[in-house]
């Protein structure tokens, strides 16, 4: 059984940064940023390969001064992901990072000096062939702008991205994706979908200063699937303040997987705690999700442990238990295959995923057969 899309993913442009590419039908990449002073090489690169076992994509480092800018090179020779800079204020630690060794680089042209430095950071980009993030920020947005508009809202947010495309279009360069970030969701998510319905430039897309775990997660996931939702975002960061940074990779590859977006492990659907269960549950559920870990397949697996949803829910899943007074039903296909006591559980429906491939074989069982297996008496 298929996933499917409420709104289809909008088609933009290709970016390369790297041996990926950015925009069109290529994945939503995941990326995160170090919170480590880069002038450390030893701890930047510590912590990128914590991110790269966690499953970043890309990531990006500070280069605020001279000390960090000339340890960008080693950095990205130690590391196996794309290294994208990120500049601030300083429009001369962008042209230096474009001397060096990584594959974009990310600057605020709101707070980078004024046109004639955005232009230079432009015209040395073109020539060095290195894409650029145009970082649109709520909280940086250009005076004339606030002014005209009174505060940073989606139309301002998306009126200064548009300006400096066009600044940058005018100097013969394209190779941008564009972000418009803001730590209000609503503002976010109607600047993108502004932005998306006048450009086709690829967005990275994130809730700035979504704050600590695990309200910025829920904070982030409700911009963000909104966003998603929406056919919107071709990378993304989920933005927390937590010292395990794998939280930001692993809270988004989490929205990829709950919007379908991206969909790269199996997904386990399970009953709340209330008070019509009849099997210990918690215990299934944890014990099928750690043999899970490695199971890469995207299959939708549904564990339920009561008669009134269970046996719609499961016909619906891939593979799917419904369960109650210690017995259940495992379905493949919305076929009933076999009948299991609760102790047996954990091992058929493994038993089943790793002979995934194989022809299934449906059970004698009728469907209307199930309820008194597991009904409940009156």
């Amino acid at each position: 059984m298929a996933y499917s899309e409420s709104v289809k993913r909008r088609k933009t442009r290709e970016v390369g940064v790297g041996p990926l590419v950015i925009g069109g039908e290529n994945p939503i990449w995941v990326q995160s940023m170090t919170a480590t002073h880069t002038e450390d090489i030893e701890g930047t690169v510590s912590q990128i390969h914590e991110l790269e076992e966690a499953g970043c994509e890309l990531v990006r480092v500070t280069v605020p001064r001279l000390k960090a800018l000339e340890n960008v090179t080693t950095i990205r020779q130690k590391i196996g992901i794309p290294l994208i800079c990120d500049i601030h204020f300083d429009y001369r630690m962008a042209l230096g990072c474009l001397d060096e060794s990584c594959e974009k680089i990310r600057i605020n042209p709101g707070n980078i000096g004024g046109p004639d430095r955005y232009k230079q950071v432009v015209k040395k980009a073109k020539n060095q062939g290195i894409p650029m993030r145009i970082g649109v920020n709520a909280g940086s947005l250009e005076r004339d702008l606030v002014e005209k508009y009174g505060w940073p809202c989606p139309e301002a947010l998306v009126e200064s991205a548009l300006r400096h495309i066009e600044t940058a279009e005018s100097l013969g360069y394209d190779q941008m994706v564009v972000s418009l970030k803001s730590s209000h969701v609503p503002t976010a998510l109607e600047s993108y979908r502004l932005f998306s319905e006048q450009s086709d430039y690829p967005t990275h897309i994130g809730i700035t200063e979504a704050g600590m775990v695990p309200y910025g997660i829920t904070k982030s996931a409700v911009g963000l699937g909104a966003i998603l939702l929406g056919g919107i975002g071709d990378t993304i960061r989920v933005s927390l303040l937590t010292e395990r940074k794998s939280d930001e990779v692993d809270a988004a590859f989490d929205m990829l997987q709950a919007t379908t977006r991206r969909v790269r492990k199996p997904e386990v659907i399970a009953c709340p705690t209330c008070g019509r269960l009849e099997i210990d549950l918690q215990k299934v559920v944890t014990e099928v999700e750690e043999r899970l870990k490695n199971q890469d397949l995207p299959l939708k697996i549904s564990i339920l442990g009561c008669i009134v949803n269970g046996p719609g829910e499961a016909r619906e899943a891939d593979i799917g238990i419904a369960a109650g007074r210690g017995k259940g039903v495992i379905f493949k296909k919305g076929e009933i295959i076999r009948h299991v006591e609760e102790s047996e559980m954990v091992d058929a429906l493994m038993d089943v995923i790793d002979n995934w491939d194989e022809e299934t074989e449906t059970g004698t069982a009728a469907p209307g057969d199930l309820l008194p297996v597991i009904q409940t008496p009156q």
